[in-house]
């Protein structure tokens, strides 16, 4: 895990695949990702691709990096920071894919610059993933959903494609059937999984 004090922290941006995981693959991040679930799946079902999860919560993030070091997994790393200081972390154009997995929906009115496919965040994404990088996006939440998707189509996102419920669609494959601890308690009670992805 790379979090503030550490000498690394400060060093790696623009040179994650060389300083870090010591090759010259591409570059995967999971946006608030919790314990990792995701990042752990995709560093073990792409083993050619370099992964981060990021997150605030240290706790989280040690629970996601003891799992990355039990499996030997050397192509995922953990990152504690918040999002909007991301470009202390990473170059323009470094990242190739993105990931925003089941974000806190902020839901009241006076959150919404909180919200992680806010207009500010969707503008940061679109500078660290390079041109025709794809960005993901699930969530339970429909308004989230909602919100994020007339955002997208307002601003012309390229190649946009979405479903109001994965698992009842033909867009499983983009998600490697991967499912999140939060994902799994969503699908026990019922409700809809939402999927949208796009390129910057």
């Amino acid at each position: 895990m790379i979090e503030p004090g550490k000498e690394l922290f400060t060093q790696l941006k623009g040179q994650w695949a060389p300083a870090y995981f010591n090759n010259n693959h591409e570059l995967v991040v999971e946006i608030g990702c919790g314990k990792g679930d995701y990042t752990i799946a995709l560093a073990n079902l792409f083993p050619n691709k370099n992964f981060i999860g990021v997150d605030i919560k240290g706790s989280r993030l040690w629970k996601g990096s003891t799992v990355a070091q039990e499996n030997n997994l050397e192509n995922a790393a953990f990152l504690r920071n918040f999002v909007e200081h991301l470009p202390a972390n990473f170059a323009p154009a470094e990242i190739s894919e993105l990931w925003i997995t089941f974000p806190d929906p902020r839901p009241k009115k006076g959150d919404e610059r909180k919200r992680l496919t806010s207009k500010r965040y969707l503008d940061l994404y679109e500078t660290l993933v390079q041109p025709g990088g794809t960005i993901h996006f699930k969530t339970d939440d429909l308004d989230l959903f909602e919100y994020t998707l007339n955002l997208l189509q307002t601003r012309g996102a390229k190649n946009l494609i979405f479903t109001f419920d994965l698992y009842q669609s033909d867009l499983q494959s983009y998600t490697f059937n991967i499912q999140t601890t939060y994902e799994k308690r969503f699908l026990a009670a019922g409700v809809p999984i939402k999927y949208l992805q796009y390129t910057a």
